[in-house]
């Protein structure tokens, strides 16, 4: 190789070298000049931002139209920006991406034609409207007894004792004398008397055809049933009035039925009832509800229900255990998932999803739950879709939002909340004090669950009766607050080992 091709190959990577420095000098400028003027860029996107009123996290409801500090914590406002959302909307945006990172699962809102029915357990009873009281209409003596005993099935007539009345023997003697006078009212009066005495029509008239006093009489059951008491013995003396038996009787028996006090607004007097005895479950036995008692079980939280029931045959016995089915008629409702609703305690409410990622808070009522799915009486339509997974994730960043449903919003003031805070109850937490004087103390705190706080340093006042409760600063303390006004006063403390 010459000289000339060596001096040409020299000259052309002199070149190369020439262009690749003047390329590197021109990135790094382009890079330094491209990041010095991303945060103006950033700063003047910032700054072009409206801002719709500054909030305290801690208390989001509370809305202010200046920025500076808490009048709650110790800390300072937060902006809330107009392309933020959510706050003034009543809605909470989620894009599909967090969505789906959340879990959440929708569920339409059901309208349905549907029977409550509830199945519950119950014992056959005797039925206690259908009893008779067997007494002694006058003073006498029994002379017999007939072989009858506490749960003896009888008919309407059967003998039950033979007593002998003197008081009865007296009285026919006398009518069958006035009898003989042929004086026909007299007649009539001493008969009347009779009656009176308690005699059977039946035997004033074998006193009357007989013309003879009969001594001796037979006390029958008044109607059929069951002998449910016996206090008649051969031989005792009676007094007007006494009880000798109680006979319940068999034509219809009671169904007691313990109805859980959850199912009690289902419960109508004359409700249809079908049951099976388990001693005979291919028998069914069909009955109306006849009455709900007054009290709750306490132990069990179930209401007796009594269910009639007919009888033929006397086939029913008390004591059989049955499983009864109560249905009330057809209503049109709207259910949804039990797992979408939240109950807090103050309000029961489900999140709605709109249109573009949308999801507003909605209070409702609900109803009776059944086989998972839960009855909304009121604030939702058939169609509409709810949350049914991940709905306490949005309800806990709605929550620091400050977004409400729509039955608890109203048009709140942008200034500090009213004497209202007063009526929030107390809190508890352990701290540790930081300043003290003769009215504040300012305490670096734990969370506290129940007002969803952070641990965090704040400033409280002290109560009247506090302010010379003998603490110095760096006392780690349990201390119980309260919302007064527009602060937080501590009106309880306790010193705790750190």
């Amino acid at each position: 190789m010459n000289s000339a091709s060596i001096q040409k190959n020299l000259t052309l990577t002199a070149i190369g070298l020439l262009i690749l420095a003047v390329g590197a000098a021109g990135g790094v400028w382009w890079t330094k000049r491209s990041s010095n003027m991303e945060p103006v860029a950033t700063e003047t996107a910032k700054s072009e931002r409206k801002v719709l009123y500054w909030y305290d996290p801690m208390k989001p409801e509370a809305k202010f139209d200046k920025p500076g500090p808490s009048p709650f914590m110790d800390m300072q406002l937060v902006a809330r920006y107009a392309d933020e959302g959510g706050a003034d909307t009543g809605a909470l945006a989620v894009s599909t991406r967090a969505s789906q990172s959340l879990g959440m699962r929708l569920a339409t809102v059901l309208q349905q034609d549907i029977s409550n029915m509830v199945e519950v357990a119950g014992v056959l009873q005797l039925s206690e409207r259908d009893v008779s009281i067997v007494q002694a209409r006058t003073g006498g003596f029994v002379e017999r007894v007939y072989a009858r005993a506490p749960g003896d099935v009888i008919a309407a007539g059967s003998p039950l004792a033979d007593v002998t009345n003197p008081e009865w023997v007296g009285a026919q003697q006398e009518f069958l004398a006035v009898k003989t006078m042929g004086d026909a009212a007299l007649t009539l009066a001493a008969r009347q008397r009779l009656a009176l005495l308690g005699m059977s029509p039946a035997l004033i008239q074998r006193v009357d055809s007989s013309n003879r006093t009969i001594a001796v009489t037979t006390i029958t059951a008044p109607g059929s049933g069951v002998i449910s008491e016996l206090a008649v013995r051969q031989g005792m003396s009676l007094s007007p009035g006494m009880t000798l038996a109680r006979i319940t009787g068999l034509g219809t028996v009671w169904l007691e039925l313990a109805v859980p006090q959850a199912q009690a607004s289902t419960l109508e007097i004359g409700q249809a009832v079908q049951a099976r005895l388990t001693a005979a479950p291919e028998t069914l036995l069909k009955g109306k509800v006849t009455s709900v008692l007054t009290e709750t079980n306490p132990d069990t939280r179930t209401l007796r229900v009594r269910v009639e029931m007919p009888n033929p045959g006397q086939r029913l016995r008390a004591g059989m255990l049955a499983t009864a089915t109560l249905q009330s008629p057809t209503e049109s409702v709207l259910l949804v998932p039990s797992d979408a609703v939240i109950r807090t305690g103050k309000r029961t409410l489900v999140y709605l999803a709109e249109d573009a990622g949308q999801y507003r808070p909605v209070d409702v009522q609900i109803g009776a739950e059944r086989d998972g799915q839960l009855t909304i009486r009121q604030g939702l339509s058939a169609g509409q879709k709810v949350v049914a997974s991940g709905q306490f994730l949005l309800d806990s960043e709605a929550s620091v939002r400050g977004i409400l449903p729509p039955s608890g919003t109203s048009s709140t003031p942008m200034n500090p909340p009213s004497s209202d805070m007063g009526k929030v109850s107390s809190y508890e937490t352990r701290g540790v004090i930081e300043e003290l004087d003769a009215s504040n103390i300012k305490l670096h705190h734990e969370p506290v669950p129940a007002l969803k706080w952070p641990a965090m340093t704040m400033g409280f006042k002290r109560a009247k009766e506090l302010q010379s409760s003998g603490f110095k600063v760096g006392d780690t303390v349990q201390f119980q607050f309260r919302a007064v006004g527009d602060e937080y006063e501590v009106v309880a403390l306790k010193g705790v080992k750190p």
